[in-house]
């Protein structure tokens, strides 16, 4: 029976890359294996001529023979093609203890634990750990360097200091590299990931880059205008109130919001008037109010609600 053409075993086209061929032969390989399919003498059958076409298509010196003459190339009477042999199969999976008899061997390393079990584990990369940290709100928005206490998965303790970049949030993740658990086999170990949780501000609370706060002011100052003092994460500054500002009125502080996480650029801080009114009057007070009334008609009602 004629043999089924090379390329259409690893179903790729005849100008394939060799990364587009090994690619190719690793699917197919993993759905064909006989590990995957035990007892399935037609998949075992498969399996061979993925690994004989890749055998060929693998090697640049085989593949051209392939290319210029065919199977002819390889014909064992020949002294050509003599089987399968496990060279090019090292370079894709790594090597190991079960590359010594056949087809069954080939992949322990890969289905460690689905076959035989004749290979160690195959090497993997440890998993990665997520520590909280509660940080104050103005070291989330300044940034700053601190040290923290790190609990591995084994009970030991480590302390260490990191530096964390202003403009984190709660949420935000700071990376150390090969803190995580130990790999297996030689692999490396994996990351911890330090989680911010910004602990809540008495007064300022925080829209993404942006601040808001409130700002209690007086009646006269509302009524009147008022050049007042207001906080701000860098201290505090000066706000201009206009005559007639309405409760609830927000004021816009350009740049003084959070930075972003380049450091190049700050979000808006928002104060909102928040106008305190006296809980009693005396009798002079009292009469003046009146007489304000007075003189101020408003029904601030007339259109509903």
């Amino acid at each position: 029976m004629a043999k089924q053409d090379y390329y259409q075993t690893l179903n790729v086209k005849r100008d394939a890359s060799e990364k587009e061929i090994k690619q190719a032969y690793r699917r197919l390989a993993r759905q064909y294996h006989p590990d995957v399919n035990p007892g399935d003498a037609a998949a075992e059958q498969k399996f061979k001529e993925i690994s004989e076409a890749y055998e060929v298509l693998g090697n640049a010196e085989s593949r051209t023979k392939y290319d210029r003459f065919g199977h002819q190339a390889f014909d064992t009477s020949g002294g050509g093609f003599g089987g399968f042999h496990t060279g090019n199969i090292r370079d894709i999976f790594g090597s190991g203890g079960g590359f010594t008899e056949g087809f069954g061997t080939i992949f322990d390393d890969l289905f460690a634990g689905g076959g035989g079990g004749r290979a160690g584990p195959m090497p993997q990369r440890g998993q990665d750990v997520e520590q909280t940290l509660e940080i104050p709100f103005e070291d989330a928005l300044r940034g700053t360097t601190t040290r923290v206490k790190l609990t591995h998965r084994d009970g030991s303790v480590e302390r260490r200091q990191i530096k964390i970049p202003p403009g984190v949030d709660t949420g935000s993740k700071i990376r150390i590299a090969g803190k995580g658990t130990a790999g297996t086999a030689g692999a490396p170990p994996g990351d911890l990931y330090v989680v911010i949780r910004v602990k809540p501000h008495a007064y300022f609370e925080r829209r993404g880059s942006d601040i808001e706060c409130e700002v209690p002011v007086t009646l006269a100052e509302a009524m009147l205008g008022a050049k007042i003092e207001v906080p701000t994460i860098d201290g505090p500054t000066s706000m201009t109130l206009p005559p007639g500002t309405q409760n609830g009125r927000r004021f816009r502080l350009r740049g003084k919001g959070a930075p972003n996480r380049q450091g190049n650029e700050r979000g808006n801080q928002y104060v909102r008037v928040h106008v305190v009114l006296p809980e009693t009057l005396d009798d002079r007070s009292r009469e003046l109010l009146e007489e304000f009334s007075a003189r101020n008609p408003m029904q601030p009602r007339a259109k509903g609600w």
